[in-house]
């Protein structure tokens, strides 16, 4: 799988999120331990994280998704994402 395979876009659900930071470590080889120490995060926390647990701790999430290397941008609904393609994570578009 590419860069370019992975289904970067509009997230609707916390199991998007999860699904898709899953996506990009395991594209990167890094193990939940890797990110577990490099973020300081517990290897449980990130597990349940990235099966879509809806009770995450946001400040906890965010702080995964720096350490991989991912960024948050908010924006009205219906405009191009970051990547000039509109889109969801395992889908269409939704505006």
């Amino acid at each position: 799988m590419t860069q370019d395979d992975i289904p970067y876009g509009t997230i609707q659900t916390a199991e998007e999120l999860g699904r898709l930071a899953r996506i990009h470590r395991k594209q990167r080889h890094l193990t939940l331990e890797t990110v577990s120490g490099l973020g300081n995060l517990s290897t449980r926390f990130l597990s349940e994280f990235e099966r879509g647990k809806e009770t995450a701790e946001i400040g906890k999430v965010l702080k995964t998704l720096r350490t991989l290397g991912l960024e948050v941008i908010i924006q009205p609904r219906g405009q191009a994402g970051a990547l000039g393609r509109p889109g969801k994570v395992g889908g269409g578009s939704h505006s």
